[in-house]
């Protein structure tokens, strides 16, 4: 499974992520620091990565479009550094794996770790 990691996450994560097997790309790795969320999850659905964020909007515009993708995990942990975050990226793609294959907003806590399948029905 592949990452895309979003601006708000330290770059130096992407050789902490590859040491654990993961491919994985910094957004200001390929251009798109000034991307709007909007714009990311459309290049993310083209190119079959799963969206790692800090932040909300990404699963609000999920939640709004009504989309089957592409998959998105939100950290809810603040203070995580390079290597943390890339054993809890490790951690979290071991237990949803195959829902964010099949789309699927994952939201992760010190606690839980959350998973609601795409698209989401009302």
């Amino acid at each position: 499974m592949k990452l895309l990691l979003g601006q708000g996450l330290p770059r130096s994560t992407v050789s902490q992520v590859s040491k654990t097997g993961i491919e994985a790309v910094h957004v200001g790795e390929i251009g798109m620091a000034p991307a709007v969320d909007a714009e990311i999850l459309a290049f993310e659905e083209q190119h079959s990565r799963v969206v790692v964020t800090l932040d909300a909007d990404f699963h609000t515009l999920l939640a709004r479009s009504g989309g089957a993708g592409p998959s998105v995990i939100r950290v809810r942990i603040e203070g995580l550094r390079a290597a943390g975050l890339a054993d809890l990226f490790k951690d979290v793609l071991e237990i949803c794996k195959e829902d964010l294959g099949n789309g699927a907003m994952v939201s992760v806590t010190e606690k839980a770790v959350r998973v609601r399948r795409l698209p989401l029905v009302r």
